[in-house]
């Protein structure tokens, strides 16, 4: 088999290099041509001019006209013969471009197949495994454990359909809009005076430059502040542990992955709370917003920032640990950067977690982000749920936006590699402007950049102010709009529009990794303080959790027998509140039970109970978080987790009152 691929391999190498030389040779039958018309085109030239001065004398023009028919003729001649050679190349260069697209074409869908048999392969497998069990070993009890597994009989073939709306494989949408550079005279005017333009810009092109340094020349002093204290900036290398993948993998397919016992050699030390608040690596992009006059100018900044909360992803395979129920995360860092975020895991299935940040510098930011994530063989899509909301004191903007969906190639064979795709709308509730932003999926035959992103700034009108481009791991770019028009027809009909832009400005970019990334499971500087130790933090924060402290320290044996005991903790408290919550409802006692938020009632599944026997969703749990509160969203009129206050005001007492905190470690 090795050597008919190897031999098929210096087939087509040879084919390659004939077809190659096919093609060199006739484009020198092209340069000769060219040259021969080009000589007897300036002999036919100077017979004809010879002949213009016989005009009027007494010579015989008989034998000049003879010359000039001769030299015509082979100018023609010529002629015929360039257009021949053109024509073969052309036929030449059509039959070898089809027969090159028909074999890349075979070679993808030989790659589409092999992935296609992979993942059932993954499928039988796992069906004839959980036949073998049922058979010998739990004949009476085959349903129950269908149930107490999480996945219905037969759903893993029929939720096919479902996870593949949410994957884009190959697809290569034409770009909404051509950006084109300005009219000049647009340079050299004020933007207030360019019709068009909305006055509350009031500025040209370079003063917006000047303002852009003076910000960045800002950030940049604000670094060079002495910090509050030293952050490390180094964690233990990562192991090297082997792992046989394809035992955990086969029982994976079609489970909501949240529900799967991973052992640490998938994770990273970080639990997904810390996740959550790596979003804030780039906060300065909020300060900035903070002080824009402009509110379409401080919808740029925004909608920069929501594209670099995904930069810290590009290589970050590993999969962060699901936070245990009241866990939390605090990040202070009121001094270096002037806000403190607080994160809790307020739901465990769905997981669900509620950040709330405040910052001294005239920004809040909050969210509660529910994950629904799918493992299908080939790709794993995680699926964030929930709002992200951002309020600015000084000009009461308060702007909205979600998170686009995560997938993860590779999960069999090859090596892994992260992208995102999807639309997001930046609005601005309190002006009606917005950014529609689109994060491009990859695809193997675009020949735009990889992880591109694109966007356009509109005031409530629907008017386009600013143009954004860039890519989602590197940087963000802004160019304003100075006039904009229908295009031609685009793909199918559409009509792109045509936007006149003056020069780009960088709004962000991305910070460099660390010196040994690699080796540090390619944390961002932010990252590798994020499960620093710290004296004061509540006892239910992740910095305090065993099993991560463990794998970080490169115990990862330990680590796994810790987090299999924490689960186990995790599921008897849980079973004895939803038994209290039965009883309780038996006896009719008057007790408030939360509302299941829209995710929870989307997500929830059957789920594990004691020894067998199966829960069923909705949950009867009374569970409440310790430092959010669920309510109705008053801006988008969803069930949210909103910060009540009491965190720092229960870390600041004399002694710390940490009294309510359950004991989940």
């Amino acid at each position: 088999g090795g050597g008919g691929g190897a031999g098929g391999g210096l087939g087509d190498r040879a084919e390659v290099q004939s077809t190659l030389r096919s093609l060199s040779s006739k484009v020198e039958d092209l340069s000769t041509c060219n040259d021969l018309i080009a000589k007897h085109g300036s002999a036919l030239q100077r017979s004809l001019s010879e002949l213009e001065g016989l005009r009027g004398g007494a010579a015989d023009p008989t034998d000049k006209i003879r010359q000039v028919n001769e030299r015509a003729t082979l100018f023609r001649i010529t002629s015929n013969a360039m257009i021949n050679a053109c024509r073969d190349f052309l036929s030449l260069a059509q039959s070898h471009s089809r027969r090159w697209h028909k074999a890349l074409q075979y070679e993808r869908d030989q790659r589409v197949r092999l992935e296609e048999t992979l993942e059932q392969l993954a499928k039988q497998h796992n069906h004839l495994e959980r036949a073998f069990r049922g058979a010998t070993v739990l004949p009476a009890t085959t349903p129950t454990t269908a149930q107490h597994k999480g996945v219905s009989p037969g759903k893993g073939d029929l939720s096919d359909e479902d996870d593949e709306n949410e994957f884009f494989d190959a697809m290569e949408d034409a770009p909404e809009f051509i950006t084109v550079p300005a009219d000049p005279k647009y340079h050299k005017r004020s933007g207030s005076n360019v019709s068009g333009i909305s006055s509350e810009m009031g500025m040209d092109d370079s003063s917006l430059d000047e303002q852009h340094l003076a910000t960045n020349s800002e950030s940049s002093q604000s670094k060079e502040l002495v910090p509050h204290r030293k952050r490390r900036s180094r964690i233990p290398d990562k192991p090297n542990y082997s792992l046989n993948l394809w035992s955990i993998m086969k029982n994976c397919i079609g489970k909501e992955l949240s529900k799967i016992p991973m052992p640490v050699n998938f994770n990273e030390p970080l639990s997904m709370l810390q996740r959550l608040s790596e979003d804030l690596e780039y906060s300065e992009l909020l300060d900035r917003a903070a002080k824009c006059e402009s509110a379409l100018e401080q919808l740029c900044y925004v909608a920069a920032f929501t594209v670099s909360s995904y930069s810290t992803t590009v290589h970050r395979t590993g999969k962060p640990f699901n936070p245990l129920l009241g866990e939390t995360f605090e990040l202070d860092r009121l001094a270096e950067r002037g806000y403190r975020s607080l994160c809790e895991q307020v739901s465990h299935h769905p997981p669900a977690a509620a950040h709330h940040v405040e910052s001294e510098r005239g920004w809040t930011l909050r969210q509660e982000i529910a994950l629904a994530s799918k493992f299908r063989g080939k790709y794993l899509s995680i699926m964030p749920l929930g709002t992200i909301h951002c309020s600015f004191a000084k000009s009461g903007n308060h702007y909205t936006w979600k998170k686009v969906t995560t997938t993860v190639h590779n999960i069999i064979v090859g090596k892994l590699w992260i992208d995102q795709s999807g639309e997001i709308d930046v609005v601005n509730h309190k002006t009606g402007d917005r950014c529609h932003l689109k994060f491009a999926p990859y695809s193997y035959f675009s020949r735009d950049v990889a992880r591109k992103v694109t966007g356009v700034v509109m005031d409530a009108a629907g008017k386009a102010h600013f143009v954004l481009s860039g890519t989602w791991d590197e940087k963000m770019e802004f160019s304003r709009v100075m006039q904009s028009s229908r295009g031609e027809n685009g793909t199918e009909g559409k009509h792109k529009t045509v936007y006149q832009t003056l020069r780009a400005r960088e709004l962000w970019r991305r910070h460099p990794l660390p010196e040994g990334a690699d080796n540090m499971y390619f944390f961002s500087e932010l990252a590798l303080t994020l499960n620093e130790e710290e004296e004061g933090v509540a006892p239910t924060d992740s910095r305090a959790r065993p099993d991560q402290r463990l794998m970080e320290q490169g115990r990862w044996d330990e680590a796994n027998a810790e987090k299999q005991r924490l689960e186990e903790k995790q599921r008897s408290v849980r079973r004895k509140r939803e038994s209290e919550a039965v009883r309780a409802v038996e006896e009719g006692e008057e007790r408030a039970l939360p509302v299941e938020s829209p995710a929870e009632t989307l997500l929830t599944n059957s789920e594990e109970g004691p020894t067998g026997t199966a829960l069923k969703s909705p949950h009867v749990d009374n569970y409440k978080a310790m430092w959010f509160e669920r309510c109705k969203d008053p801006v988008t009129q969803e069930e949210t987790h909103i910060y009540k206050g009491g965190y720092w005001e229960a870390k600041a007492k004399e002694p710390q009152d940490w009294s309510s905190c359950p004991d989940i470690f």
